[in-house]
């Protein structure tokens, strides 16, 4: 199975693998998401550190079981050859109703049939106020007149 666009990456393809990963995550879909990944991918999220799609799958739909009304904006960092670094920004609120904005950074690498081998993702999130989201659309893809993350000053 192949996910393209392939390594290595040009400027163009590394924004459109980019924007492939935010759909699929914006789905909340843990099964679809999964399948970008390698067999054996290796990942760093926080505290946690799953290995392959099974892993994968399951941390996801935890996070989603938690992170509800989730909405996530990535934005390339740079690329070369067979890696990528994204900056990325979400919003979410927990059962209570109480609302987060997230930040962070991830490292990507691909294996050639453009599958993720690692993603190593570092977070910072903090409460805020409904009324202070700025990820707003319905749920799903990101439309693509919505502002990206440095249009919103993010």
């Amino acid at each position: 199975m192949t996910r393209p666009p392939l390594p290595p990456f040009t400027e163009e393809s590394a924004i459109q693998k980019v924007r492939a990963a935010e759909d699929a995550w914006n789905s909340r879909d843990p099964a679809r998401v999964a399948l970008a990944y390698t067999p054996d991918s290796r990942w760093r999220n926080r505290a946690e550190f799953p290995r392959g799609r099974t892993e994968i799958e399951a941390f996801l739909t935890r996070k989603w079981a938690r992170e509800l009304d989730y909405r996530l904006i990535k934005e390339l960092w740079t690329f070369a050859g067979n890696r990528i670094a994204v900056r990325f920004a979400y919003e979410y609120h927990d059962d209570s109703g109480q609302w987060f904005r997230a930040y962070g950074n991830e490292n990507w690498q691909f294996d050639a049939d453009g599958l993720m081998e690692q993603r190593f993702a570092s977070i910072n999130e903090h409460p805020i106020t409904e009324a202070d989201c700025r990820l707003r659309w319905p749920l799903g893809r990101r439309p693509d007149e919505h502002p990206g993350l440095s249009a919103l000053g993010f």
